[in-house]
C-alpha cells in the first residue's frame, strides 16, 4: 500500500514538472544546481585560496603556524582531474592546466634546501657606506666610511673604517713596490686635479675603492700582507692605545672593540697585535668595573697562549686572570698553575710589569 502511494506522488511530481518546464527551462537547463555549485566554490575557495610559492624551509614552517586555514589547505586530498585547484590572477585554474606543478615546487623547493648546505666559502664584502667632504685648516679632502661585511652572516655591531684617497694612494703604493706582479693587474682610481668633491667623482671613487679592497683580498699573499692587513687595524690600535694612556677608558674601550672586530673579519686572531688588543679591552673593562667582560678577555687570550711556552705578556695576562678570577668567583686554579710553573723555571713575576703596563710601552708604528 504505501509502496503504490509513494508511486503516485512520483507521477503526480513529475508531470508538474514536465507542466512548468516551458515557462523557466531555458535558465535551469544552462545552469542545472547552480546553487549547489556556488555552494561547493565558495567551500573551494575557502581551502584552496592560496597559490603555490618558492619558500624557504623556514618560510614553510611559518606558514604551518599562521591558523586553521592554513592547516586545512595542506591535509585537503588531492582532487580529481579537472577540479578547481586555486587562483590565479583573480581566475580559477584547474589541476588539468597545471600537470606536475605541486611537484615540481616540492622538488625546487628541496633542491635549494640541498644546495644551502654547498654554498660557496665567506667572502669578506667591503662596502663604502658613506662619504664626507672634510675641511680642515689648510685642506680638504674626502673620508669614506667603509664596512666590512662577511657574506651570509649578519654582525650585529659592524667592523668599521674611515680612509681618505691619501690613505688608500699610499696602501697602493706600498703593495706596487711589495708585490709588483700581482698588482699589475689591478685598478687603482687615479688623482684628479680639479672636481675632486663633485658628487659623481664622490661616487665613483666608492665604487672603485671597494672594487680595490675586494680584488687585493682576493689574492692569498697580499691578504696575509702585513702592508694590507695594518691598512685596517693600526690607525685604531694606535688611536686606543693613546685614549688608554690618558685615561679615557671609555672612549678606548671603543676603538679597541672595532679594532677587535677588524682582525676578527680579516681572520687574523691569533697574531701578537691580537693580543695586545685583548690586553687593551681587559685593562678598558677592568677600569670601568666591567670585571666579568675583563675576566673573558683575559680567558680567551690565556687559550690563545695556551700552546705558547713563554711571551711577554703570558704572564702578565695569568696574574691579571687570577685577580679577575678571585673578583667575580670563577675558578682561578689552572692559572695559579700555570703561574707556579713560571716561576719553577725561574721567571721573576715580581718585575714582570701589569697587563696596563705592558700596553701602555708596546710600540705600535
Amino acid at each position: 500500500m504505501a509502496a503504490r502511494i509513494l508511486h503516485r506522488l512520483r507521477h503526480a511530481l513529475a508531470g508538474e514538472a514536465g507542466r512548468e518546464e516551458p515557462a523557466g527551462g531555458g535558465e535551469a537547463e544552462d545552469c542545472p544546481e547552480s546553487s549547489e555549485l556556488e555552494d561547493d566554490t565558495e567551500g573551494l575557495s575557502t581551502r584552496l585560496s592560496g597559490t603555490l610559492s618558492f619558500t624557504s624551509h623556514e618560510d614553510e614552517e611559518e606558514e604551518e603556524e599562521e591558523g586553521d586555514g592554513a592547516s586545512e589547505e595542506l591535509e585537503e586530498p588531492p582532487q580529481a582531474p579537472g577540479a578547481a585547484a586555486g587562483t590565479e590572477d583573480g581566475e580559477w585554474v584547474s589541476v588539468a592546466e597545471r600537470p606536475g606543478g605541486s611537484l615540481l615546487t616540492r622538488q625546487l623547493q628541496e633542491l635549494w634546501r640541498r644546495s644551502r648546505g654547498s654554498l660557496a666559502p665567506q667572502r669578506l664584502l667591503f662596502e663604502v657606506t658613506s662619504a664626507s667632504v672634510v675641511s680642515e685648516r689648510s685642506s680638504k679632502y674626502v673620508l669614506y666610511t667603509i664596512y666590512l661585511i662577511r657574506s651570509g652572516q649578519f654582525d650585529k655591531a659592524p667592523a668599521t673604517i674611515a680612509r681618505r684617497y691619501s690613505d688608500f694612494e699610499q696602501l697602493n703604493r706600498r703593495l706596487r713596490c711589495r708585490f709588483s706582479c700581482d698588482m699589475a693587474s689591478i685598478a687603482f682610481p687615479r688623482k684628479r686635479l680639479r672636481r675632486n668633491f663633485t658628487a659623481e667623482t664622490i661616487a665613483k671613487r666608492s665604487r672603485a675603492f671597494e672594487q680595490f679592497l675586494s680584488h687585493l683580498h682576493s689574492i692569498d699573499e697580499i691578504r696575509r700582507s702585513p702592508e694590507f692587513l695594518e691598512f685596517f687595524f693600526l690607525p685604531d690600535l694606535q688611536a686606543a692605545q693613546r685614549l688608554t694612556c690618558t685615561g679615557m677608558y671609555r672612549e678606548a674601550l671603543a676603538t679597541w672593540a672595532n679594532a677587535y672586530r677588524l682582525q676578527d673579519r680579516l681572520g687574523v686572531c691569533s697574531s701578537g697585535r691580537f693580543l695586545l688588543t685583548l690586553a687593551g679591552l681587559a685593562v678598558c673593562h677592568q677600569e670601568l668595573d666591567q670585571l666579568s667582560e675583563a675576566h673573558g678577555c683575559c680567558e680567551q687570550a690565556l687559550q690563545l697562549l695556551e700552546a705558547q711556552g713563554s711571551h711577554p705578556l703570558l704572564g702578565p695576562f695569568l696574574q691579571a686572570h687570577v685577580h679577575l678570577a678571585w673578583k667575580v668567583g670563577k675558578d682561578k686554579r689552572r692559572s695559579e698553575a700555570r703561574l707556579q710553573d713560571l716561576r719553577e723555571a725561574g721567571l721573576a713575576l715580581q718585575q714582570q710589569p701589569s697587563l696596563k703596563e705592558c700596553l701602555i710601552k708596546e710600540p705600535l708604528e
